[in-house]
Order: structure tokens, then C-alpha cells, then sequence
């Protein structure tokens, strides 16, 4: 099993890309690039931002068809992410809702990738 597990998103403009996830994660880039950005998510966990037509061998999928889900202590940490990544321009697919495995709301940024938030449902 791998130490790290690393999520790439494929974006249109890296440098973009990057100033946006930096201010919606709240930290900088460790690793950038005019093809390239680089986040620590956490423990064991990296967030990539690889420009779109530098992915070899070449991607066919489009964004939106998964997303990066952030799971946070409460129902009112939710409701404070969502108004902090209004603020940032996040266009909103999904208002705060309950759902079978918490109440969650989801976004969209600029390239059309899906992020999601949620309090899990306790069990």
C-alpha cells in the first residue's frame, strides 16, 4: 500500500488553478509550475493540478464526472465552508442538504470539477 495517495486534477491554467485551491485550502502550493501545482491535503494525501493538454498520454474524460468530497466535524462547519467558498466565486450545484451519509453541499470551480463538503451522518 502507498505511503501517499496523490489526486490530479487536469485544469485548464495551473497558475489559475493554483491560486484558487490556495485560497480554498488556505495554504500555498509546495510545487509549482507553468503545467504544474502541487497541495498537501493532509496527511498521506496530495491534491495535483496538471495542465490539460500537458497529461501524457492524453486524458479523454471530462471534469465532473467525480469530485474531491471534504468531510468536516459539523453541520455548522459546512454551512461556514459553503459561505467561504461562495465568497471565493465557487458556483454552487447543490445547497446544503441531509443525505443518507451526511449533510453535505457541492461546488464547482472554475474548470468544472466537482468538491463537495460534509458532516457525516453519525452512526
Amino acid at each position: 500500500m502507498p505511503d501517499t495517495l496523490f489526486t490530479l486534477l487536469y485544469v485548464a491554467d495551473p497558475q489559475a488553478s493554483a491560486r484558487f485551491y490556495a485560497d480554498l485550502l488556505g495554504q500555498p502550493a509546495i510545487e509549482a509550475s507553468p503545467t504544474f501545482a502541487m497541495f498537501e491535503l493532509g496527511p498521506g494525501a496530495m491534491l495535483g493540478l496538471w495542465k490539460r493538454d500537458t497529461v501524457a498520454p492524453a486524458a479523454s474524460g471530462q471534469p465532473g464526472a467525480g469530485e474531491l468530497a471534504f468531510a468536516v466535524p459539523d453541520r455548522d462547519a459546512v454551512d461556514a465552508r459553503l459561505a467561504r467558498w461562495q465568497s471565493l466565486g465557487c458556483q454552487v450545484l447543490q445547497h446544503p442538504v441531509a443525505m443518507d451519509f451526511g449533510y453535505t453541499f457541492t461546488v464547482q470551480d472554475a474548470d468544472g470539477h466537482r468538491l463537495r463538503v460534509f458532516a457525516p451522518s453519525e452512526r
